[in-house]
């Protein structure tokens, strides 16, 4: 990548939405390295850090409210993963490193960062309750519960650790609904997007 412009691509995305899915295409296609729940490993291997599913439990958590700061660390684990995770990025970023980052605040982390792209996907309630009843074989009720769970846990872990809202328009450069188009076009018009950003990077 030493010859190739730096890009990083942040996808926020609600649960149900095929954000994660639009992610892993976009990072295949752009031959980059894909983070998302795979980034405590990652860290961890880099680090030699030992302990990793116990604490991929508090990935994307807000702070537990009884916290106690120690020489820079927290008694929260929830707090001292998202910080870890949040500098890991940073690092990559100054390294002029390119990736796609899924979640994470990244749009907010690394907006000093002009090669950022950051994207926010989205979907109708209903749409996000179908796919979620057919990844995970849930009947309907179920999966609306887990919908309105799994995006609240993500909306309490962003607004924690941003100063802007979760879903913010103004966060990003693009904000799109995957219902509209379906998942295959709007990956489509995405990475159409990308490739004209970049070239003005």
């Amino acid at each position: 990548m030493s010859e190739e412009k730096q890009i990083i691509i942040s996808i926020g995305r609600e649960f149900g939405s095929g954000g994660h899915e639009i992610a892993e295409d976009i990072a295949r296609d752009l031959d980059l390295p894909l983070y998302d729940y795979n980034l405590m490993r990652v860290i961890a291997e880099e680090k030699e850090l030992s302990d990793t599913k116990v604490l991929e439990r508090y990935d994307e958590l807000p702070r537990f409210p009884i916290n106690i700061s120690v020489r820079g660390f927290s008694s929260s684990p929830e707090q001292n993963l998202a910080i870890m995770q949040f500098n890991y990025l940073k690092e990559k970023a100054e390294a002029k490193e390119s990736f796609v980052i899924v979640g994470r605040c990244a749009e907010t982390v690394l907006k000093k960062f002009k090669c950022l792209i950051p994207i926010f996907i989205l979907a109708d309630h209903d749409k996000k309750v179908e796919r979620i009843m057919n990844i995970y074989q849930m009947d309907k009720k179920e999966a609306e519960r887990t919908v309105r769970e799994q995006n609240k846990k993500r909306k309490a872990y962003h607004n924690y650790y941003s100063t802007a809202k979760w879903g913010d328009s103004r966060l990003y450069d693009l904000t799109i609904n995957s219902s509209k188009l379906g998942l295959e076009k709007t990956t489509e018009f995405i990475k159409n997007y990308i490739s004209q950003r970049k070239e003005l990077l």
